[in-house]
């Protein structure tokens, strides 16, 4: 298969390339009866929209949801909800010359030698622009998680190049600050730093990685199966799909190997537990915790600078990427982990409910 689907009993299934007519997802296996109408993905939509400030790609694009099937006078039917977003800002002619060539760093190669064919025009479905139907998806995995179990998915850019937010530690993050720049940086006297670090990286022709953090509050715990769909697994699966991924962290992640085992297991009280490492999941199932979860994404390959490659004939060659480019593809990327994280507690939770929805609630109830 080509795996262009995504979870068990909430599946999506995403299609459309960059610079195609249009991009959309079919969402099946969502419960009847939730409210949802096309004004609902604005909002998430627009958070990981290019073009909203000069520190991404200036693609301007409309991201205008249509609802094709599987919602009936406002509310969901449990039939296939297909949405459609149609392309509108493409500039497919910044991308010709690309077609004789490969971009370092980018997936050119590999789709070549996977298919004997390629969409060269704006990384045709290796583009990031896919990542806009995962993030529609995902406003309905989210209302459904909210109204169902109280759960909320919030990220924020925890570190982007060298620079690191100036908090104590993640409890202090503020989300009204996060959510009032461009970067979603929980700091707002940083700003200004950032502003000026990516404005000398576009004037480089360079570009930088970032660390984007996730918490998921209030997911009960009994989420996730404990061999082969362990919570965390499937997470970091979910997570590592996201263009530009490099790493994922549960938890402490790899600051895991340099502790104790008596610092690292979370002590539980009668009041709760005494601290998360584990990032909320323990044998690879919820445990009433927040989920935490990170991930580190790579510089973007499209930079001005001049870089070696080769051509179709195997000539090599030197070449400089064109066309609208992010500096930091991070700045856009906490939406789009936001929504891979609740796609995941979505899927979770109905494979939960159809397994255990009669075991009720067990005692005794930690926190």
């Amino acid at each position: 298969m080509s795996s262009n689907s995504f979870g068990k009993l909430f599946t999506v299934t995403t299609f459309g390339e960059s610079h195609g007519p249009a991009i959309g997802c079919v969402v099946d296996g969502c419960p009847p009866g939730l409210e949802i109408a096309p004004e609902d993905f604005a909002g998430d939509l627009a958070r990981r929209a290019t073009g909203n400030s000069r520190y991404t790609s200036q693609r301007h694009e409309a991201d205008e949801v249509e609802i094709l099937s599987g919602v009936y006078e406002g509310r969901t039917t449990g039939t296939p909800i297909a949405l459609l977003i149609r392309n509108t800002d493409a500039r497919s002619k910044d991308y010709d010359e690309l077609a004789q060539t490969f971009r370092p760093g980018h997936a050119d190669y590999t789709y070549w030698q996977k298919y004997g064919i390629r969409d060269p025009r704006g990384g045709g479905r290796a583009s990031a622009r896919e990542t806009t139907m995962r993030v529609a998806a995902a406003v309905i995995a989210k209302k459904w998680l909210a109204e169902k179990s109280g759960v909320r998915v919030r990220g924020w850019l925890a570190q982007i190049g060298e620079i690191v937010p100036e908090l104590p530690d993640t409890a202090a993050v503020d989300f009204g600050t996060v959510e009032s720049n461009p970067f979603f940086w929980p700091v707002a006297a940083q700003v200004p730093q950032l502003e000026k670090y990516i404005d000398a990286l576009r004037k480089d022709g360079d570009s930088v990685g970032a660390r984007v953090n996730v918490i998921a509050a209030g997911v009960p715990p009994g989420w996730g199966e404990p061999v082969y769909g362990k919570l965390d697994a499937e997470l970091a699966s979910a997570l590592m799909s996201i263009n530009a991924v490099k790493g994922v962290e549960i938890g402490a992640g790899f600051a895991s190997v340099a502790q104790r085992g008596s610092e690292h297991r979370d002590e539980i009280t009668a009041r709760g537990f005494l601290s998360n490492h584990a990032g909320g999941i323990l044998g690879g199932i919820s445990s009433g915790q927040d989920v935490r979860v990170s991930i580190a994404l790579k510089p973007t390959s499209s930079i001005l600078k001049p870089g070696r490659s080769v051509n179709l004939a195997g000539e090599e060659i030197t070449m400089r990427s064109k066309g609208r480019h992010d500096p930091c593809v991070g700045i856009r990327a906490t939406p789009i982990a936001e929504a891979m994280v609740a796609l995941v507690l979505m899927d979770q939770a109905l494979r939960h409910r159809a397994q255990c929805a009669d075991v009720g609630e067990v005692r005794p109830r930690i926190g």
